[in-house]
């Protein structure tokens, strides 16, 4: 996400005040200005639209949840978690922080559903980031570990894997609320997932090919 002025970001910040109290088929563009300090007119040289607010709004929500994740990958792996503690880590941060964000708005249910109509490419942008992100995580971890993905498995393929998972728990928790259950559920379906996508130490193909060496030297 750009820099953006001090202007700008004032605005954003009032507008998300708005649309937590009063989502966003209610919230109007006066209200934001009012929020903001602002004539309706001032806040028109910013912003062209309610519409356009909420999507600055969604910006920064999901640039916010990527940094959030790769703060909690790199402490993840400080600490010298396995790879599945490392991207349980990084996913689980990046859905609190979306939580996070919204907690205590009686209108979650319908922000969340109101920003794949307003903002769908905007979504769909950083879903791909998302998973880059987590595709580099992968990557990483396996090379720095020793570990191997199985056959026919690469980190970009693990990546998406995992954010079906991540759409799938979705699927019984639409707001992702109970947010504990919700991310309990989440946990179990991604080690799961990689536990059965990252061969051990042991039986990786580097390994395999070492014990083939020793035996043929007997």
């Amino acid at each position: 996400m750009q820099a953006q002025t001090p202007a700008h970001d004032r605005i954003v910040d009032a507008a998300m005040r708005v649309f937590r109290r009063h989502g966003f088929r209610r919230s109007s563009i006066e209200q934001a200005a009012e929020a903001a300090g602002l004539t309706r007119q001032a806040l028109y040289h910013h912003f062209s639209s309610k519409e356009a607010l909420f999507r600055a709004v969604l910006e920064r929500l999901y640039a916010n949840a990527l940094a959030a994740e790769i703060r909690a990958a790199e402490a993840a792996e400080r600490a010298g978690g396995s790879c599945a503690d490392i991207i349980v880590a990084e996913v689980s941060a990046r859905l609190r922080e979306l939580l996070s964000s919204l907690d205590g708005s009686p209108h979650i249910e319908e922000l969340f559903s109101e920003h794949l109509l307003q903002a769908r490419d905007l979504y769909q942008a950083y879903a791909a980031r998302y998973a880059e992100q987590i595709a580099t995580t992968i990557a990483r971890v396996c090379r720095k570990q020793k570990l191997a993905l199985g056959k026919r498995m690469s980190a970009r393929e693990l990546a998406r894997c995992i954010e079906m998972a991540v759409h799938g728990t979705k699927s019984a928790y639409p707001s992702m609320l109970p947010a504990d259950a919700f991310l309990k559920d989440l946990e179990t379906m991604l080690r799961m997932l990689i536990a059965g996508a990252i061969a051990s130490p042991a039986n990786s193909p580097a390994a395999r090919s070492s014990k083939r060496k020793t035996g043929d030297r007997k």
